[in-house]
């Protein structure tokens, strides 16, 4: 029996192909599975067709053709476990993943890029629709890698119109010589902005916290000074002494006078703002400033140069700020640069962009300070000038820096000078003008 010989078994097969020819002398194909020689599983397609008919036209003998498919079908099972895995991935990456065709018809749009690009409806996205999501360069031409967008920051358009921040990277899919079409991939960076925005925010409420603590440090001194004060004009009274109650009204007057300074800049300082930021030329600000300042530092014996990055890209800055920051900066550097004794003191402000980080630097060759002034100079109220300063000038650089979402550092040698070093993250600055434009479009 054929089941006896194709499957090794004692019974006919449910769907006999040959049975049914018999009956009704028809062709019939059906796909069985049997057993090799050797036992091994074997995959094949039956034709069965009438060979010869008796006077009434009823089947006498059937044919019966068995070709073996194994291969083919080992093959489709490997192809679609391949697929199963690639689909899984797809399906489970935590990055969106949109593919289009070579004629821009959506095939893959996985659940995260639905998610991403607020896609709702349970069709996939047409070719126009995609060009309002997508931006312009993923339609650019690919190069010789298949590289179309490399990784960089950019923002999408959703499907309901919003502005998100998102990683995007796009490549064209390839088959040897054979484009079969581009898939972007894209990762949300909203998670991380808010992560990055709420770091800003810790790092401007530690500044407070410091700064506070070297406040009530200033204040403690001041009231000490108005005590002395008072306690010369109570003696003096007491012993109806004329240059006592005089010296002693004159502490009184000086402190209050400090007091009343420190209290109305401190009142300025501390008002909490995000900057007004836009797109500026750094080169350009460091330059006016300069030049605003060189004659004012020749004239103490001080030259004021300014080095600038050749291929500088403009940066969102606000200018007010950013000025204020250089110009206190420049101020301190010229007051140092003007203790050395052979007046050859010099001021550089240089500008650097390196790495996505625009950075600002004022250098000296000032007399330096050593290690315990350097450690205050940014967390109290501290000042080299007597009672020219209040000690606001370096806190009030750190705050409008922070409110930049950068950071200040000095790096310092005795008799040597000073470097000021003002480090802005690109993608910190642009976070903060978002900040600021939503801020002013809610107004």
């Amino acid at each position: 029996k054929c089941f006896e010989i194709y499957k090794k078994k004692k019974t006919k097969c449910k769907n006999c192909p040959a049975e049914l020819t018999f009956k009704d002398g028809q062709d019939h194909v059906y796909t069985q599975v049997g057993l090799s020689q050797s036992g091994d599983e074997t995959y094949y397609i039956v034709n069965t067709t009438p060979l010869s008919l008796d006077d009434e036209g009823n089947p006498v003998l059937v044919i019966e053709i068995a070709t073996d498919i194994t291969e083919v079908t080992n093959l489709q099972k490997q192809l679609k476990q391949a697929h199963d895995f690639y689909a899984t991935l797809i399906e489970n990456s935590t990055d969106g993943i949109i593919a289009l065709n070579n004629k821009g018809k959506t095939e893959i749009l996985n659940p995260i890029a639905k998610e991403i690009l607020e896609w709702k409806s349970q069709k996939k996205p047409g070719v126009e629709q995609n060009k309002k999501m997508l931006p312009n360069e993923f339609y650019h031409e690919a190069d010789a890698s298949g590289s179309i967008a490399k990784l960089r920051d950019v923002d999408l358009t959703t499907a309901k119109g919003n502005k998100i921040p998102v990683r995007f990277n796009a490549v064209e899919l390839r088959s040897g010589n054979n484009v079969l079409g581009r898939a972007a991939f894209i990762e949300d960076l909203r998670p991380l902005k808010k992560l990055e925005k709420e770091q800003i925010d810790a790092e401007r409420l530690a500044a407070v916290g410091q700064t506070v603590a070297g406040l009530a440090h200033t204040i403690k001194n001041m009231l000490m000074g108005l005590e002395g004060g008072i306690y010369m004009v109570d003696t003096g009274l007491k012993k109806s002494d004329a240059e006592r109650i005089f010296k002693g009204w004159a502490i009184l007057q000086k402190n209050f006078d400090k007091t009343t300074a420190l209290i109305k800049n401190f009142l300025s300082f501390s008002k909490g703002r995000l900057p007004v930021l836009r797109i500026i030329d750094p080169n350009s600000l460091v330059e006016s400033i300069v030049e605003l300042y060189r004659a004012s530092a020749a004239k103490q014996g001080v030259e004021l140069l300014a080095e600038l990055e050749q291929y500088m890209k403009e940066a969102p800055l606000d200018p007010d700020g950013i000025e204020a920051c250089l110009t206190n900066l420049l101020s301190n550097a010229i007051d140092a640069a003007t203790l050395r004794e052979d007046g050859a003191g010099r001021v550089i402000i240089r500008t650097k962009d390196s790495a996505n980080i625009l950075s600002f630097e004022v250098e000296d060759n000032g007399i330096g300070m050593d290690s315990e002034i350097s450690q205050k100079i940014f967390t109290t109220f501290f000042t080299t000038k007597g009672g020219k300063g209040t000690g606001l000038g370096l806190l009030t650089t750190r705050k409008i820096v922070q409110e930049h979402g950068g950071k200040i550092t000095v790096t310092t040698e005795l008799d040597k000078g000073s470097t000021f070093t003002i480090r802005f993250p690109r993608e910190r600055l642009y976070l903060i003008m978002d900040e600021s434009l939503k801020s002013s479009n809610k107004i």
